[in-house]
């Protein structure tokens, strides 16, 4: 996992794709974070993404850092202890003017049952599975 948070944290930007209805939806996301051994992410409950999320938890997060790309599938979870968004937002600084741990809005979740794929198009995939 720790291998996973890493190339994320490298790349930036990521991207999450849900699923609304039959119609796939993918946007940027950058918000990646370690608290209590899980794989956290962070958005907000007023976004559709969440919304998304909540109706149908299975994911799929895609980054490439320029010479090896990552695939990682999921089911996010959402965690709505405030410790959980503190340490996110901890994490990102940036993020503390528009969320708070103790809003309605912000949105953490973790990535349970995950399987991460680290390919190149030389050599064979890495396959990390948290």
């Amino acid at each position: 996992m720790q291998e996973v948070f890493e190339f994320l944290k490298k790349c930036q930007t990521y991207y999450l794709a849900t699923v609304d209805g039959d119609q796939p939806r993918v946007r940027p996301f950058g918000t990646v974070n370690i608290f209590e051994g899980k794989l956290y992410i962070q958005t907000g409950k007023v976004k559709d993404v969440s919304k998304q999320m909540i109706a149908n938890p299975k994911i799929e997060i895609c980054a490439f850092n320029g010479q090896e790309w990552i695939r990682i599938q999921a089911v996010a979870v959402e965690d709505d202890r405030i410790e959980a968004k503190e340490s996110m937002l901890e994490s990102y600084p940036s993020l503390q003017s528009r969320y708070s741990a103790t809003d309605s809005n912000t949105q953490v979740l973790y990535l349970k049952d995950a399987v991460a794929t680290i390919a190149t198009f030389v050599g064979e995939p890495k396959v990390i599975k948290f």
